[in-house]
């Protein structure tokens, strides 16, 4: 899978989990400003990306870092990178 694959497949999860268009996901697309999502929602992302990728994010600190749909997907990339080492 490359990354532009994965990175839609992360939105896709996220966007049926939060019942979001879809199209309304860019890089620049701000969580909480744009999206209207909170600190409980991010733990429902947390649970839905750990479920989509197989991985485990946990108390990972950098979670704690993203803000927008382009940090998601840098982190998201970041985590595969480190499974294929």
């Amino acid at each position: 899978m490359n990354d532009s694959e994965l990175t839609q497949r992360a939105d896709n999860a996220l966007a049926e989990e939060f019942e979001i268009d879809v199209e309304r996901f860019t890089p620049e697309t701000h969580f909480y400003d744009d999206l209207k999502l909170d600190s409980l929602d991010a733990v429902d992302m947390v649970v839905v990306l750990e479920q989509e990728f197989g991985i485990k994010i946990g108390k990972d600190p950098e979670i704690m870092t993203i803000r927008t749909v382009g940090d998601m997907h840098a982190y998201i990339l970041a985590k595969k990178a480190q499974m294929t080492r």
